[in-house]
């Protein structure tokens, strides 16, 4: 029907032979893939993008749904396959395949479910995609970084998790509540689990280099110890409040990771607390995934930032890494 309406040019196809595709691979469209998808289709962060999820209808109707609105934003090809379809020169695959996290379950809850899930799918990732960086969003996400790296064979340069990125966005938000003043422009961070042990490092919340706890900045909460402590707990119980009223978070994560995919294409050099294999820091275990400040470019995370904790911070530190170690003993990998 369409035939004759374009004439190539002859020189067309060695062009586009020449031009480097950003080509990207989300496993599992469920709320949180989506929101993932949606906002990386939206800032233009991959010129191909394929989603993969078993229930093969409903990702089919997303592929449709987001096709009908490519003509309002650049240029992107979508469609619904697997990693197979997406040939050796995936830049990013970001896997959000796993069981959903229920109402009063703890994320470590989810842990037995997604291990056998990720059993049979990060070797697909690994055999197809065996240059890509592998960034795991899945429940608990400390461990599933460090059962994909296992499972993968890559380099831990190139597996890591969106880890506390999140909860350190969510400190920041609140934080800037806190003080009125743009999120943006508050630097503080959380690090260890992305759970329940996970740590505030008060020692080094700022504002323009005025630290927080010290009480340089005007109306900061430093000298009130409840209030920080409602602060760090509005931040560590934030996910089962949104749970409780939707049944789900999507959005904020959706967006978290977008930064981060942006960071790696865009080879960024910039700070995140992704979830990494640390070696020898902290007087924490050589075999571990957890989350610390970490710079992230188009080789994956380059370097760990070893900044200096406050004691308490150190100690909790060691005790979420602690946790963590725990539940990895129990795994048969």
């Amino acid at each position: 029907m369409f035939e004759g309406l374009f004439n190539l040019h002859p020189d067309a196809e060695n062009f586009h032979s020449k031009i480097k595709l950003r080509k990207g691979v989300i496993i599992g469209a469920g709320q949180v893939g989506m929101a993932c998808a949606y906002s990386i289709l939206i800032q233009d962060c991959f010129d191909e993008l394929i989603l993969q999820d078993i229930a093969t209808e409903k990702v089919e109707g997303e592929v449709m749904d987001l096709l009908h609105g490519v003509p309002f934003i650049s240029p992107t090809r979508i469609k619904a396959g697997t990693v197979a379809d997406v040939g050796q020169d995936a830049d990013v695959v970001i896997v959000t395949a796993g069981s959903n996290q229920k109402e009063g379950e703890t994320r470590l809850d989810l842990l037995h479910r997604n291990v056998k899930i990720f059993r049979g799918l990060i070797g697909d990732v690994a055999k197809h995609c065996p240059n890509a960086i592998l960034l795991i969003v899945a429940n608990p996400v400390d461990i599933m970084t460090y059962v994909s790296l296992k499972l993968s064979g890559f380099p831990s340069s190139r597996v890591f998790g969106s880890g506390t990125v999140l909860d350190t966005a969510r400190f920041r938000a609140l934080l800037a509540n806190r003080l009125d003043i743009d999120p943006r422009s508050v630097h503080a961070y959380i690090i260890g689990e992305h759970g329940d042990s996970e740590v505030p490092v008060w020692s080094k919340a700022n504002v323009a280099g005025m630290k927080i706890c010290d009480g340089d900045w005007e109306g900061s909460p430093s000298c009130d110890l409840a209030e920080l402590n409602e602060i760090f707990e509005q931040v560590k119980n934030a996910a089962y409040e949104i749970i409780k009223r939707k049944g789900y978070t999507s959005y904020a994560i959706g967006l978290a990771v977008t930064e981060i995919v942006k960071a790696i294409l865009g080879n960024q050099n910039r700070i995140f607390t992704v979830s990494t294999r640390v070696d020898k820091m902290y007087g924490l275990s050589e075999d571990i995934c957890i989350s610390l400040p970490s710079i992230v470019n188009q080789k994956g995370v380059m370097k760990v930032m070893n900044f200096t904790l406050a004691e308490n911070e150190e100690k909790l530190l060691k005790k979420s890494a602690h946790t963590l170690r725990e539940y990895i003993d129990k795994l048969d990998l």
